[in-house]
């Protein structure tokens, strides 16, 4: 192996010290995120006063970017170097891989949080929503009963009154116009 590294120029043997220790770093973060520790440590230093989306999960300097980026340069300088004849347009050309390293990165975790989903209940939620009447509701708001209302998916059974000036019996679809507290207000439709 030390044989395989004396017989390269010092820019190759430059490029495979980074793409090796780069691959090390990134494996190492990559077991650390399938466990569950934190392995970004994001840079929170504020040049001008104002820093605009720090606290974004996408942050331009980052450890995770610094290896993203020193992965495709290092083994884009690897594999192209007996390809390019220049030194400075492998160097270009490794850097606009680590770039698009970089780039691919920030296009992968857009979609992967697409993808996540707050599906928390919440009832301000069921406002607008179309709901049936599980136990008969009183007129006039004098009394509550239960409704039935499906929100993102999940069916809940809430309270509810109504201003009607008749019961609304089980069975009955409601429209559900507003929020008292905890308990819905619902008309008949």
């Amino acid at each position: 192996m030390k044989d395989f590294f004396l017989s390269m120029d010092s820019s190759q043997q430059v490029y495979w010290y980074i793409a090796l220790a780069a691959s090390v770093v990134f494996i190492i973060q990559t077991i650390m995120t399938f466990v569950g520790a934190d392995t970004d440590t994001g840079i929170d230093a504020d040049f001008d006063g104002n820093l605009d989306g720090a606290g974004s999960p996408f942050q331009l300097f980052s450890l995770r970017n610094l290896v993203n980026f020193l992965l495709g340069f290092g083994w884009a300088g690897v594999t192209l170097y007996n390809s390019i004849e220049s030194q400075f347009w492998l160097g270009v050309v490794s850097f606009l891989i680590g770039a698009a390293f970089i780039a691919m990165f920030f296009v992968v975790m857009r979609a992967l949080l697409k993808l996540s989903e707050d599906n928390s209940f919440k009832i301000e939620n069921t406002i607008g929503k179309t709901a049936d009447v599980y136990l008969t509701i009183p007129a006039d708001k004098k009394g509550k009963g239960k409704i039935f209302v499906s929100v993102k998916g999940s069916t809940r059974e809430l309270p509810a009154i109504t201003t009607a000036k008749e019961d609304l019996k089980a069975g009955t679809l409601v429209k559900i116009t507003e929020l008292e507290g905890d308990v819905l207000v619902v008309s008949p439709l």
